[in-house]
């Protein structure tokens, strides 16, 4: 049965989206008076093909064309989707307030235009968390920048990244932490996009994401290598007082077949197995999703640091990503081993963030008796 889940998936979202484009054009020809609906189904189902096309299509071009037709693409899914949300909104004022067609439909797409631009405004906007984790066997106060997902490409560059360094560099971090999915497509694949990082005054420790691994992540890896950066592929080193597990992205277990799969890979149970793990000293996990939480937990882990669900970016699919992730956002416990999952510093596909935010993420370990 398993093997048939992504089929299903297909067929339940090809589904959906052709009923929304039905919705969507027996509402537009009932608010603006279209004798035919043909030309309407005709324009919804193009921008639906155009938006699927040019994301999955255009992810990891690198020309100018090619880039406007991914831009134009994700802005496009953002406001189809809000679109659809504010059409039925309006729908179901109506029932209570009446009002003229046209006037509906007007207020249907401004709406949709406020929710879109506002979203688009609201990612640009980085705010620091701030997080307080009792750790034993310190004897001191650590302080973390935590990052994820910052996904440079097609939206986000170098000018996005240097805005990033100098408010991570303000929280005076003693060390920094990158979960993944620095990039998000080849566009920016190089080293000129990664200069800023060269700014943090603390020592940068990174593991690889989905989205890495989309681009190319050994080029990622060794660009990193080149301005210093630790990658850490699997294997455990120590800072100060902690010691930190950097794993690559992972299924959890052999049993989990994951959104995003990675086949005959090793996974996050049987490579802590192997790992030569010191017991009873401050440990840090670093995996870009936050999956297999148990086995953290058998692995006495004090703090496992994640990211990969930008908590579903756009409402309403925050309520998606809850529903899938256990451990979907902020701060969690598990038996003493503490969670925490970033919203993510950028944004994967639409440009915009609504009901979640981007977050730059600090946390200070403090000591605890033992």
């Amino acid at each position: 049965m398993r093997q048939f889940i992504p089929i299903i998936f297909l067929v339940v979202f090809l589904g959906i989206l052709a009923g929304a484009n039905v919705y969507l054009s027996k509402r537009f020809a009932f608010y603006f008076d279209v004798r035919s609906t043909r030309f309407l189904y005709i324009t919804f189902g193009f921008l639906t093909v155009f938006m699927i096309a040019g994301i999955i299509g255009f992810t990891n071009s690198q020309g100018f064309f090619a880039n406007m037709m991914y831009v134009a693409a994700s802005i496009i899914m953002g406001f189809l989707l809000y679109l659809l949300l504010s059409v039925a909104v309006v729908d179901l004022i109506s029932l209570f307030v009446k009002s003229v067609p046209r006037l509906l439909g007007i207020a249907a797409v401004s709406l949709a235009v406020f929710i879109t631009t506002a979203g688009i405004i609201n990612a640009q906007y980085r705010r620091i968390s701030e997080v307080d984790i009792p750790m034993k066997g310190l004897d001191r106060e650590i302080s973390i920048v935590h990052l994820s997902d910052i996904h440079i490409g097609h939206f986000w560059g170098p000018k996005t990244l240097q805005k990033i360094v100098t408010k991570t560099n303000a929280q005076h971090p003693d060390v920094v932490f990158i979960t993944g999915d620095l990039f998000d497509g080849k566009i920016r694949l190089n080293s000129n996009s990664l200069e800023p990082l060269k700014q943090l005054n603390a020592p940068v420790y990174f593991v690889e994401g989905n989205h890495d691994g989309y681009s190319g992540a050994e080029e990622v890896k060794q660009n990193l290598r080149e301005i210093g950066v630790t990658v850490l592929e699997n294997e455990v080193t120590h800072f100060n007082q902690i010691q930190i597990i950097g794993l690559n992205h992972m299924r959890a277990d052999d049993g989990d077949p994951g959104i995003h799969g990675t086949g005959k890979k090793p996974s996050m149970r049987s490579v802590l197995d192997q790992l030569n793990i010191f017991p009873g000293k401050p440990t840090v996990l670093l995996h870009h999703s936050p999956d297999g939480m148990e086995y953290a937990n058998q692995h006495d882990i004090d703090l496992y640091l994640a990211g990969h669900t930008h908590n579903g970016q756009l409402f309403p699919f925050n309520f998606v990503a809850g529903m899938v992730y256990k451990y979907n956002k902020g701060l969690h416990n598990y038996k003493g081993t503490r969670i925490y999952t970033s919203q993510g510093v950028g944004t994967f596909g639409p440009p915009m963030r609504v009901g979640t935010k981007s977050e730059i993420v600090f946390l200070k370990l403090k000591p605890v008796e033992s």
